[in-house]
């Protein structure tokens, strides 16, 4: 075996299926397919320091330095699968920039730790409560993979595969109390890292409360831990229907047949899946690599639902780009590709999402309202009242 990665086996032998992810991970980590396709494998061996790995992948200098440095601020952690899909020989590779730590998030001037303000929104541990009928419970801590562009990447205290009782027993309290709730939010962290009957109990005491009607999950599970996704615990969660889950494509390098089946094995038990995207600089931030991923998505019956536009979060500056770039994406989107696999760009706020999107209304002229179509040109629409 190499003793470093080699990108031509992974992104050439698995684009057509002569080699799966599952393969090349076990390979590279020298453990059987079985004990590289269980999730909690996976957790056990996340990668959190270069020690982990440099024997195995080509890391830089500055990658190794980043590990120790940002080691007590901004902690790192991949799963080997996701480390498996990185090409070491591109410094630029899409799914490098996401999870390897860079010294570059010690020179950020311009963020902030909580740019959503979900302490002061949260009347209770974790549980941050901004529109009037719905809730997003942050049950969970731990991540399969730490992004480095995450809003939440303050965060720490991980409880490992049990929730924190105090923060269940208070949140249930309050989503009992308030009658307003009809819809919450489970998410973390990534809440899919609790074993089965955690995630259970939850759902089981949600669905006693009879003022909540629907039961969603935040969760990167499908993209950077596949594995978790297996048929029982996806019986389990159709139990307690209805449950929607969104979950976190950027690239379409995170499209693999892996993915797949998980999203399949959700699908096939009646769970509808969504994905929200970020855009991010040298990842996603053109048309065409934006394209390639929503029609990905919708190839895997993926909705894409929404594309944020960057949080100012501290350590982010070098993964952000401008609204104005965003829109000029957007715009280019329309017209291309399918309708509804174009997801609707926003900004997360403290007071709630605002939709960002390229106007197409030029102006009036008399009784009729003037607009900018697809190539460009004026389209006089009469504004009947």
């Amino acid at each position: 075996m190499s003793s470093l990665f080699t990108p031509t086996d992974f992104h050439v032998r698995c684009a057509t299926n002569k080699t799966s992810v599952t393969q090349i991970g076990a390979r590279f980590f020298n453990v059987s397919e079985e004990q590289f396709s269980s999730w909690h494998w996976q957790m056990k061996h996340q990668v959190q320091s270069a020690s982990d790995i440099k024997n195995i992948f080509q890391l830089s200098q500055q990658e190794c330095e980043a590990f120790g440095a940002l080691e007590h601020k901004f902690h790192a952690g991949i799963s080997p699968y996701s480390v498996s899909l990185i090409d070491f020989k591109n410094e630029n590779d899409p799914i490098r920039l996401q999870l390897m730590p860079s010294l570059r998030e010690l020179t950020d001037k311009h963020g902030v730790p909580d740019p959503l303000q979900e302490v002061s929104n949260s009347p209770v541990k974790e549980m941050v409560h901004v529109y009037k009928d719905r809730v997003a419970w942050c049950v969970a801590q731990l991540c399969p993979v730490y992004c480095r562009y995450c809003f939440r990447k303050r965060r720490d205290g991980e409880e490992g595969l049990h929730f924190n009782p105090k923060i269940i027993q208070a949140g249930l309290e309050y989503i009992q109390n308030n009658t307003d709730i009809r819809d919450v939010l489970i998410t973390g962290g990534d809440p899919f890292i609790a074993n089965d009957s955690a995630i259970e109990h939850i759902l089981r005491e949600l669905r006693k409360i009879e003022h909540v009607e629907i039961i969603r999950f935040g969760t990167r599970t499908p993209v950077s831990l596949p594995y978790r996704i297996t048929d029982a615990f996806a019986d389990m969660l159709a139990k307690y229907h209805p449950i929607w889950i969104n979950t976190h494509f950027n690239t379409a390098q995170e499209l693999t047949p892996e993915a797949a089946c998980a999203i399949d094995t959700l699908l096939k038990r009646g769970i509808p899946v969504g994905n929200q995207s970020v855009f991010l600089k040298n990842i996603n931030d053109d048309e065409n690599k934006m394209r390639i991923l929503l029609n990905g998505l919708v190839k895997m019956r993926v909705r894409p639902y929404y594309v944020y536009h960057p949080q100012i979060v501290e350590g982010t500056e070098h993964l952000r780009i401008s609204i104005e770039k965003g829109l000029d994406i957007m715009r280019k989107l329309r017209g291309t590709t399918t309708g509804f696999a174009i997801p609707q760009y926003v900004l997360d706020t403290p007071t709630g999402k605002i939709p960002i999107s390229p106007n197409h209304v030029i102006g009036r002229e008399g009784d009729f309202l003037i607009l900018e179509q697809l190539n460009g040109k004026p389209w006089r629409e009469p504004s009947i009242l």
